[in-house]
């Protein structure tokens, strides 16, 4: 009987295909090197190989492109010919339902899941990229601390789980423990490039522009590598850093260079493309033609649809790009959609009014787009990124009450930035362009 590092059986195997098929669980673990690439030897040579097949299904299905969620589908045509346990069963029934827009009840089924098999990690991570696609915080730390009792150093992967755990305590805003368990992560396994980005975001959360900073270039080597799946959201965390402290040339030589440079048509590298044009642009800065190319290279992935999270970002390059009619495509195709997926449902209640205040916004309808956003960053988590990837909706909301004289409104949300980053630059600026708006009687003295 042959199984994967942790003790889980793997039907149609054999042993060279098992230790190919450990290699892609690896790759996947630190997102690093070519787990499609080994999974195909692997089949290759065990064409019934079950999770060979399944972990290639889950990395199309987890890709929240419309061309990979089509090959993903057809990858499970293929699995459910073959011989299946129970445990690679459950597997391809939340596959199903990753592939038809249900992300909660993919990531429910994957609760029960991991209750009877503990040890699986491709459920356990691809779980925890569903949490963190449908922005469930409590689930991103939850979900791994159900099954770490059940693991012990000695067992692979156990470093990983650790950086998994870190991220969701940053989520949770457990910052001091998300710290010390990530540190402790890429210690283990300093090719973590997740454990790594949960401390990142703890900088980030807690406004420490230059810590953040001092992170990321102090272990560079370990995540900037070209077969580093994360190196450019890595690259974007350094950005937020230097954006924060009003280093614009920094940050255009970041995005010119290693976030941009390979004009990548990864969906979760263009999203971190336009958010920072975008942040860009609110800081007052001129980004040029760069919305251009941007723009382009979304029309393969903005289909109003598959992922509203990347929609709602491509709205931004299209905006800048001036092509409007692609963003009133998008707003059409989720007023009249009449699918019934979770996926439609976020498109329809959370992307709509996104995409109505971003655009409101660029045309200069100030309080409009306030009027949108307002409403919208409240039900903002009920899909996609994080707190750090969300908070551009509360910059842009701020911007336009700044920018359109909402003065009462400017200086309540620039309080509440404050509260939480007041060594901020960029939180100072928003308080004092507020009062300088607002009418005399009216000025802090």
């Amino acid at each position: 009987m042959i199984m994967d590092q942790q003790g889980n059986v793997l039907s149609g195997s054999t042993a060279e295909a098992s230790r190919l098929y450990d290699q892609a669980v690896e790759a996947f673990n630190i997102y690093r090197g070519d787990p499609l690439g080994l999974l195909d030897q692997a089949i290759e040579v065990a064409p019934d190989f079950a999770m060979a097949h399944i972990l290639k299904a889950h990395l199309f299905g987890l890709a929240t492109q419309p061309d990979a969620t089509r090959d993903a589908k057809a990858i499970l045509g293929t699995v459910k010919s073959l011989r299946l346990s129970d445990r690679e069963a459950s597997h391809v029934t939340v596959l199903d339902l990753v592939v038809e827009g249900e992300w909660t009840a993919a990531a429910t089924a994957l609760d029960r899941h991991n209750a009877d098999h503990p040890r699986d990690i491709v459920a356990l991570q691809s779980g925890h990229l569903m949490d963190f696609f449908r922005a469930n915080a409590r689930s991103l730390r939850d979900r791994i601390a159900r099954v770490l009792p059940k693991w012990s150093e000695d067992i692979p992967g156990h470093s990983i789980l650790l950086g998994m755990h870190a991220f969701g305590l940053e989520e949770t805003g457990d910052y001091g423990r998300a710290e010390e368990i990530g540190r402790l992560a890429v210690a283990l396994q300093p090719l973590d490039c997740w454990a790594h980005h949960a401390v990142a975001h703890v900088m980030e959360m807690q406004g420490r522009a230059e810590d953040g900073i001092g992170w990321m270039i102090a272990r560079e080597p370990h995540w900037s590598a070209d077969d580093n799946f994360f190196r450019v959201h890595n690259w974007w965390h350094r950005s937020l850093c230097h954006l924060d402290l009003g280093q614009a040339d920094e940050v255009f030589a970041l995005y010119d260079g290693p976030i941009r440079q390979d004009r990548s048509m990864v969906a979760v590298d263009m999203v971190d493309a336009s958010a920072l044009l975008w942040r860009l642009h609110l800081s007052g800065h001129d980004v040029g033609d760069r919305w251009n190319e941007l723009a382009a290279a979304w029309d393969s992935h903005a289909d109003g649809r598959t992922y509203p999270f990347n929609d709602w970002h491509a709205v931004m390059a299209y905006l800048g790009a001036g092509r409007h009619k692609e963003v009133d495509h998008i707003i059409d195709a989720y007023r009249s959609s009449a699918e019934v997926s979770e996926a439609a449902e976020w498109g329809r209640r959370t992307a709509l009014p996104l995409v109505q205040g971003f655009a409101a916004f660029w045309r200069g309808e100030y309080e409009a787009a306030a009027g949108h956003l307002h409403g919208a960053r409240f039900i903002a988590n009920s899909f996609g990124g994080s707190h750090a990837q969300r908070d551009i909706i509360d910059w842009t909301l701020i911007e336009a009450t700044v920018r359109g004289g909402l003065t009462g409104m400017a200086e309540a949300l620039a309080n509440e930035r404050l509260a939480l980053k007041p060594h901020s630059p960029v939180n100072r600026s928003f308080l004092r362009r507020a009062q300088t708006n607002a009418p005399a009687s009216r000025k802090a003295p």
